[in-house]
């Protein structure tokens, strides 16, 4: 892991600072590093077609989520992110199949539920938890399957044991905040949330449960508390850094966007400049105990900021 370097001066309104350039023999490296995973990335979702199989998933797909995972963590081996990348390929499944697949919210129960079960330990035939009942979209099968590949590898790594209620918390709330924003998608009365409520369901992001399961995978430490503060409000920054390079996607597909609420563009970029200087005192903090978990969270943070100022993730519908 690279020594952080101290941050050049900004405009106060310019949310994400300057940073000291990586040589381009740092970035062949990491590059290859991403280049490993995103071929990590297609085999593991070639073992799940029915998830995976929609023209969203395309190559840029896996090669930009496998870069955001090297440049976070520079000097780290595709062995070592293969836990944060099987995590955020399987929450892309799960945004997928409840955004998208699901046609009823009798459907989005289900696939919280499986996944519940699947996380609490119960046991999958044929990818659905044994005697569990109840309607099926396309693809919950396999995303329960994948879910308790990820939660059996877990469980053999030594930090589980201590972060296993981390683990289970942070799935559950994103769990949770994916059917709530389903449900105010699929308002009949046309309400949706206000801006502050939205925010407020950050967890629909997927981005502290991807860095949980990483935090396991990579041996544990740090002051729990602060790391998961730390976690969550980089997550806050990110959900709404998504929002603003993604709300004409958005608005194609549908989707909920911070900036299609009660607030304008320039409100919330002034909301997103306060969030990422609260984020940097929170990191700070965690830094105390946990600096290389500490500069991956802000990496993540300073990679998206400017990754989602050209493109996101998704493919073509």
């Amino acid at each position: 892991m690279s020594e952080s370097t101290p941050e050049e001066p900004t405009d106060p309104e310019d949310p994400v600072p300057s940073q000291q350039g990586t040589s381009a023999a740092q970035a062949g490296t990491i590059c290859a590093v991403a280049g490993q995973a995103q071929r990590q990335m297609r085999s593991w979702a070639a073992g799940y077609p029915g998830l995976y199989g929609a023209e969203a998933f395309d190559p840029a797909l896996f090669s930009t989520l496998a870069l955001a995972a090297a440049f976070s963590g520079p000097g780290l081996t595709a062995a070592d992110l293969r836990m944060a990348n099987r995590a955020c390929l399987w929450c892309f499944g799960l945004d997928w199949l409840i955004d998208f697949a699901a046609s009823s919210r009798a459907e989005v129960t289900a696939v919280v539920r499986r996944c519940a079960a699947v996380a609490d330990g119960r046991p999958v035939a044929d990818g659905r938890p044994v005697a569990d009942g109840g309607p099926v979209a396309k693809g919950d099968d396999e995303l329960a399957r994948f879910l308790a590949d990820i939660r059996d590898e877990l469980r053999a790594t030594p930090a589980f044991s201590a972060l296993e209620g981390v683990w289970r918390d942070e799935l559950q709330r994103m769990l949770d905040a994916m059917a709530r924003e389903w449900d105010w998608k699929s308002a009949k009365d046309g309400t949706g949330p206000t801006f502050e409520e939205y925010l407020g369901n950050a967890d629909n992001l997927g981005f502290s449960f991807v860095f949980a399961s990483h935090w396991i995978a990579s041996g544990g430490g740090g002051d729990v508390p602060a790391v998961r503060r730390a976690s969550h409000a980089v997550q806050r920054v990110v959900r709404l850094l998504n929002d603003l390079g993604t709300v004409d996607r958005d608005l194609e597909w549908g989707d909920l966007n911070g900036l299609l609420l009660d607030r304008d563009r320039a409100e919330v970029e002034r909301r997103l400049a306060l969030l990422t200087a609260e984020a940097r005192t929170l990191v700070a903090e965690a830094r105390r105990g946990a600096p290389h978990l500490a500069e991956y969270l802000e990496r993540q943070m300073d990679f998206c900021a400017g990754f989602y100022g050209v493109t996101d993730f998704w493919g073509s519908l």
